[in-house]
């Protein structure tokens, strides 16, 4: 590793070994009329090579900075009805002004060609018509091509490998960081223009004050008010009987916007986390977040295989969602958002498992057949005020669940065959309110923000008969362990509820200054949660006594912490520098009587953080940032009753053990190089985190022969070493875009296994590439590919049995033998190896499609899984043991759907 930091940091400071120098001036006409939007370059003599560029503003004037290590330069100028002009300079500093002489530009045809990429400031567009290929039709199709940009399997947007901050159509949120169903369902045919908006800041009042390190993505339609989007139904042939509809009609105009989604399948495909929120904008904004269920209790699960969950999602999906944007003033700088959404979604699973003991030699088997429930209503209400004299944003958000899962679980260990039936229902409601709001005062900004959040969760475990549940049990006066007596045909409830409220105030102002902004804080967080759990069960000679109150929690967890903070943002030209310094005085207290639970901690701690980016030679971008954090353990390490978590076991923490303390320091550089003139763009960097701990966890057995949690006081480390890089480029000759990647990752840490201290380091490298060209009229590929190499050691698993190994790609060709015709071919390969056991894990379809351009409807007719292959296998390694499991998959199945658009 030392060796990689060595080289990154080689590869880091290599450009800036150079001086950077700056040419600047101005350009006019030959009557001393300036010359707006000429190009400058700057390149090295004899070569076709860029190595800097700008554009003359409306007075003229230009500044380009470079770097190179040849003594002269040539300096080219270019513009409309100009003659173009060449010199030759020295690299240095100057100030060069140019007249250039009038020559009409001749147009030999009525016929605009306009450039791929293209650059204005910090904004990059891309021209989409260069990208698609005949068999795409939404702009996520084509969005994946776009080199610099990646989609990620849970449709999140990374630009140059790090997630945007917003996702804007005309310049308008209408999706409030949900945008995976606009990004699905918007046809490529309504889109001018993918705009990638480089650190930006979404607040305008902050702009030019407080620097983002984010990039947005704004979409630009070829029509000011479009109405769109994008329908398909289908049917096929399996078991179930097959259908998948999908309704999306899209509406954006000037003044409003809206957007409805119905989605229903039973093919395997996962509509449901559309919705999820993806770009999160700036804290300034106030806090947003998916909201999650508290789920403590949990029924035996079935394993998912590593595959594309098309390949064995048993589902039957309803998903409905509702975007609406409306401006409610004459200005157009307040908006009104309202969005819902409704899931309903029924989930099947199967996985059958072999797991072997390393140190025991033993071995045994189960079989879990699950079904999961999902019924989930969202309601948001957002009220905005976004300009450059002020800002105002108020988020209500209401979220309800009733989930329920099913679980049959098979087992044949050391305590013998058994079988049992596990249901757990979770209800859940929640409730959210964030505002911030910015007002101008004077030279200055005072800002506030308010967050609430409160939620109840309740959840009911119950297992049927009872005696599926072998607990080891070591009754009073006794020194051995026998196994608990339940009832026969009795069943067994773990009950639980908590409920929680979640609140943070702040103020702060500020004070901006020749690109300078100071802005003090102060801040009040508190928090509460209030637990409440009990065991009901039936025992033989009731023994144990599931009355007592050791079965039982009333925990009230509280967190109060006043904060003070300064931040200091500088913005400039080439320099981008955002931090905070915060201190906090965290309050944390415990109680619950009746366990003998009652502990506090009192720590001021520092946590500041810092980022710097400097910009340089028009196409780089160095940064460098750092962190500390620190965690104080939550509600999960202070319970002290038992609680049936899964039907694993009971589990409970040890009344005596402290507050955890966590301590986290991290650090990473990064340099980035985009040039659009060339389409090239790569990305590389390196992180480190340090984490300590006062506490070591240990599973120990108790005295009623239970599992126990408990916290041996012993400094711990965690650390984490990882060098990244990505590079891809377009072909424009070749119409091919190409993109490679490398991670290479080390981290070390510390755990206890049965009293022992264990030293556990991983090393993992993964290496990525992507390919797609649209080349040949009558083909089109797209190939991706991720290959990974895995060692893990900690004295237990040594030797072959460490060492594992991952390939995976997925490759999909189209033909086209005749116009509107297209058949297509797909390849997904999963191959994994433990050691000297091997699998390959391959699926193919194949789909024919013919488009009826003149109505632009396609009929697909594609057959999935031709092999008709029906579980998959992994291997999974453990601290002491090795698990073989086998997951069931979708059947093959046909399937014929019709594709259109709405006008």
């Amino acid at each position: 590793m030392k060796k990689n930091i060595s080289l990154f940091l080689m590869l880091f400071f290599t450009v800036l070994t150079f001086a950077q120098k700056t040419v600047s001036g101005k350009i006019t006409d030959d009557d001393g009329v300036a010359i707006p939007s000429a190009s400058v370059t700057i390149e090295e003599p004899g070569k076709d090579a860029i190595l800097a560029y700008g554009i003359t503003n409306s007075k003229g004037e230009y500044k380009v900075t470079f770097t190179s290590a040849e003594s002269n330069v040539d300096l080219k100028v270019k513009a409309f009805n100009q003659k173009p002009l060449t010199k030759q300079i020295s690299n240095s500093d100057q100030t060069l002004n140019f007249k250039m002489q009038s020559e009409a530009t001749e147009i030999k045809e009525v016929q605009l060609k306009t450039k791929m990429i293209t650059a204005r400031g910090d904004t990059i567009s891309y021209d989409l018509k260069a990208f698609n290929s005949k068999n795409d039709r939404t702009l996520a199709d084509v969005m994946k091509k776009i080199p610099g940009i990646e989609v990620n399997n849970d449709g999140t947007i990374l630009y140059q490998g790090n997630a945007i901050n917003k996702f804007y159509v005309n310049g308008k949120d209408l999706m409030e960081g949900g945008y995976g169903t606009i990004n699905n369902s918007l046809p490529k045919d309504a889109v001018q223009k993918v705009e990638v908006l480089e650190n930006h800041q979404p607040v305008k009042i902050l702009q030019d004050k407080v620097p983002s390190d984010q990039a947005a993505i704004n979409i630009k339609l070829k029509n000011s008010v479009t109405m769109t989007g994008r329908g398909e139904v289908g049917s096929g042939f399996g078991d179930p009987w097959l259908w998948n509809v999908k309704l999306t009609p899209m509406f954006f105009g000037q003044k409003s916007q809206w957007v409805v989604n119905y989605k229903t399948n039973n093919m395997g495909e996962q509509v449901e986390n559309e919705g999820n929120i993806l770009a999160f904008g700036s804290s300034w904004e106030g806090r947003r977040s998916n909201i999650s269920q508290n789920n403590w209790l949990s029924v035996e699960n079935a394993e998912t295989p590593n595959l594309p969950v098309k390949r064995y999602l048993m589902n039957s999906v309803h998903y409905l969602s509702a975007n609406y944007l409306t401006n409610i003033d004459k200005k157009k700088e307040w908006e009104l958002k309202a969005n819902a959404n409704y899931t309903n979604n029924a989930v099947e699973r199967e996985s059958n498992s072999v797991t072997r003991d390393i140190q025991q030699g033993t071995q045994y088997t189960t079989r879990f057949l699950n079904n999961f429930y999902t019924d989930k209503l969202k309601g948001e209400l957002i009220f905005t005020k976004n300009a450059k004299k002020g800002f105002f944003k108020n988020t209500t958000t209401f979220s309800q669940f009733w989930n329920g899962d099913r679980a049959f679980a098979e087992r044949n260990d050391k305590n013998g065959y058994r079988i049992g039936n596990e249901a757990l229902e979770s209800p859940t409601t929640s409730f959210q309110n964030s505002l911030s709001t910015i007002i101008p005062w004077k030279e200055k900004m005072v800002n506030f923000k308010s967050y609430i959040n409160y939620q109840n969760d309740r959840q009911t475990l119950e297992i049927s008969p009872a005696d599926y549940l072998q607990f080891p049990y070591k009754e009073s006066n006794s020194t051995d362990l026998t196994t608990i007596k339940f009832t026969p045909g009795s069943t067994v409830l773990q009950y639980f509820r908590i409920k929680s409220l979640d609140t943070s105030h702040s103020a702060n102002i500020s004070f901006s200054s020749k690109g300078w902004t100071f802005t003090p804080q102060v801040g009040l967080d508190f928090s509460t949660d209030k637990l409440i759990t009990n065991f009901d069960g039936s025992t033989v000679n009731d023994k144990p006594d599931f009355a007592t109150l050791n079965y039982e929690n009333d925990l009230k967890f509280t967190r109060i912490n006043p904060s003070a903070s300064v931040g200091i943002n500088y913005k400039s030209e080439s320099w981008s520098l955002f931090s905070s310094f915060p201190v906090n005085f965290n309050n944390i207290k415990a109680e619950d009587a009746f366990r003998n639970v009652s502990k506090s901690l009192s720590k001021v701690t520092f946590t500041p953080n810092i980022f710097a980016q400097y910009s340089f030679a028009s196409f780089f971008k160095a940064s460098v940032n750092g962190g500390i954090s620190n965690n104080f353990g939550d509600i999960q390490t202070a319970y002290a009753g038992y609680i049936l978590i899964s039907p694993g076991g009971f589990n409970k923490m040890n009344p005596k053990n402290p507050i955890p303390e966590t301590n986290t320091k991290n650090g990473g550089l990064r340099l980035e190089y985009r040039n659009p003139l060339n389409n090239l763009f790569f990305n590389v960097g390196y992180r480190l985190s340090d984490t300590k701990n006062n506490l070591l966890a240990s599973s120990i057995v108790n005295e009623s022969g239970f599992s126990e949690i408990e916290y041996i006081e012993k400094e711990n480390k965690r650390t984490n070493n990882s060098l990244y890089a990505e590079i891809g480029k377009y072909f424009p000759k070749f119409k091919t875009n190409a993109s490679f990647s490398y991670n290479n990752s080390i981290s070390k840490s510390q755990s206890i296994r049965n009293t022992d201290l264990i030293d556990t380091k991983t090393n993992g490298n993964t290496l990525g590439f992507k390919f797609n060209n649209t080349y040949f009229s009558w083909m089109s590929v797209d190939f991706n590919m991720t290959k990974s190499w895995n060692k893990q050691s900690n004295g237990i698993i040594q030797n072959d049995l460490g060492k594992t190994e991952g390939y995976t790609h997925n490759l999909n060709v189209f033909f086209y033998p005749l116009e509107n015709h297209t058949i297509g071919f797909y390849w997904d390969q999963i191959n994994s190896k433990l050691g000297q056991t091997k699998l390959n894990n391959g699926f193919f379809d194949v789909s024919y499609q013919f488009s009826w351009s003149k109505k632009k409807v396609d009929f697909e007719l594609k057959w999935m899984n031709i092999a008709d292959r029906k579980v998959f296998e992994k291997i999974n390694v453990g601290d002491a043991t090795i698990t073989q499991t086998t997951m069931q998959l979708r059947p093959s199945q046909v399937m014929l759907t019709v594709k259109f658009n709405f006008k």
